[in-house]
């Protein structure tokens, strides 16, 4: 974690910073509204950042221990930055059995990434995926909105091209 020299973390002097305040106004002390929160904040930051966390608990009055827990519990948080474009691999049974490692080993390889990673252009974020629903198109990927069904390790430099 980087600190300034006020200790801060130096979000004072992020530009989204009245963007927060104005979500953290808002649902000031409404400890019920957690993740709402999270959400909000998440949709200004593209992630649950340390200092964006401690501000949230102090708003909400609620332990940091608390936020951290519900930020990790569910997979919609992300603690680190995350690329423009996230790809998800489905790891789910159908998908598994028809070669969905594969895939997920040649985009590792093609981008330079680890599973949960992001790319050092900050262009691709390299997730797992559950079923989501495909089954009949296995092995699945999909890139933020776009699906891709049928997927061939062949086929990967040519979809990655897109974006």
């Amino acid at each position: 974690m980087t600190t300034s020299a006020c200790g801060c973390g130096g979000l004072h002097t992020d530009p989204r910073l009245p963007e927060l305040e104005a979500v953290l106004s808002e649902f000031k002390g409404n400890r019920g509204a957690l993740i709402q929160v999270l959400h909000k904040v998440q949709s200004i930051f593209g992630y649950l950042s340390d200092e964006v966390q401690e501000r949230v608990a102090e708003a909400l009055d609620v332990p940091l221990s608390e936020v951290y827990g519900v930020a990790t519990f569910y997979s919609l948080f992300s603690l680190k930055p995350q690329g423009q474009y996230k790809i998800g691999v489905c790891l789910g049974t159908a998908c598994y059995v028809r070669g969905a490692q594969q895939v997920l080993n040649e985009i590792e390889k093609q981008l330079g990434i680890k599973l949960n990673d992001t790319s050092d252009d900050g262009k691709f974020t390299l997730e797992v995926t559950r079923c989501i629903g495909a089954c009949g198109l296995a092995p699945v990927m999909t890139i933020n909105e776009d699906v891709y069904g049928r997927v061939e390790v062949g086929t990967i430099a040519e979809i990655l091209k897109k974006y």
